[in-house]
């Protein structure tokens, strides 16, 4: 539901003469450009549009004349981030051309669209202005990747779109070199290397899997290459602590992998719902510990660290496995 007390901010558009048939939905996006299909789709669905005063469906077809009507919805209407001040988030290193901030848990590093008001890219947009604008979109503040909502740790922004390119580039060769600190259930062996490509999960679009054999399929899946390499640091009352790096960059990579593996990852909402939680933890275990690439300017080697969130030490505590 819309804020009321917005209720009176109303937008108007006409269809020109000529494009009889339109549908609505493909409308919607010349009006609103910056708006992706999908939460165009999503806002429709919302009730967020009408055509002559009558509600709009994503599939109408629309006449020269008709008049789209927005009322209500206002983020809709914005095409950066909003800014946000009020967010505790350290910032772990800056200097003229990047900005490394520590993520806390519970924070989307940014949206895709003017819904999302608390994400980084919200703080970035309240702290550092001149970065709105930076990045492959208008969304990103900069950010040349992203974490997971419910993981800790470091976030890398740049400041140009030059230093975004150079630095986004080293993330697709895989020359960024990135760990993190995850406790997952069960005794999980020394260490090992994972080698498998994931796909969406055609069951559950929240969800990625293993690509196995999608043999049979009319349209084969889109598969994605994923490494994992990870230690075993200590293993306690059935939970081992594992340090862990991507040498690729999939979504919920590391948490499929591990799952797959028959240890996932303790509190993962996705991949080990059906386990309790441990005492003091109200969050999926998953720490951005290390950050390890080229500064983009000098080509300098930077390593850039965090540490571990409290509350994931208080955990560890609680179990009698060693903080990091």
């Amino acid at each position: 539901m819309p804020d009321q007390g917005f209720a009176s901010v109303t937008r108007a558009w006409t269809v020109p003469p000529g494009q009889d048939g339109i549908r609505l939905d493909d409308f919607v996006r010349r009006c609103l450009p910056h708006l992706s299909l999908r939460e165009t789709r999503r806002a429709i669905e919302a009730g967020a549009f009408r055509v002559d005063q009558r509600l709009g469906k994503k599939g109408d077809r629309l006449c020269g004349g008709c008049v789209l009507t927005l009322r209500g919805f206002p983020d809709l209407l914005a095409e950066s981030p909003v800014p946000t001040r009020d967010l505790k988030v350290s910032i772990l290193y800056e200097d003229d051309c990047l900005l490394a901030l520590d993520k806390p848990a519970g924070v989307a590093t940014h949206g895709f669209s003017g819904r999302e008001t608390r994400a980084l890219a919200n703080y970035l947009a309240a702290i550092r202005p001149a970065l709105v604008g930076v990045g492959g979109n208008r969304w990103e503040a900069g950010f040349v990747h992203r974490l997971d909502r419910d993981t800790s740790g470091i976030v890398l922004a740049a400041k140009d779109q030059e230093a975004f390119d150079h630095l986004r580039s080293q993330f697709r060769r895989g020359r960024v070199r990135k760990k993190y600190w995850a406790l997952v259930w069960g005794k999980a062996g020394s260490g090992g290397v994972i080698d498998d490509p994931l796909i969406h999960d055609p069951q559950d679009r929240r969800k990625m899997k293993l690509s196995g054999r999608e043999g049979g399929r009319k349209r084969a899946a889109k598969r994605w290459k994923a490494r994992t390499r990870f230690q075993t640091v200590a293993y306690s009352r059935g939970f081992s602590l594992l340090r862990v790096e991507m040498e690729t960059g999939v979504t919920h990579q590391i948490r499929v992998h591990l799952a797959a593996l028959g240890h996932p990852l303790v509190g993962d909402p996705l991949y080990a719902r059906e386990r309790p939680l441990p005492p003091a933890l109200g969050r999926q275990f998953l720490h951005a510990f290390s950050l390890e690439f080229r500064h983009p300017r000098t080509g300098q080697q930077l390593i850039l660290e965090s540490p571990l969130a409290a509350e994931l030490r208080e955990v560890l505590r609680g179990l009698r496995l060693p903080c990091p």
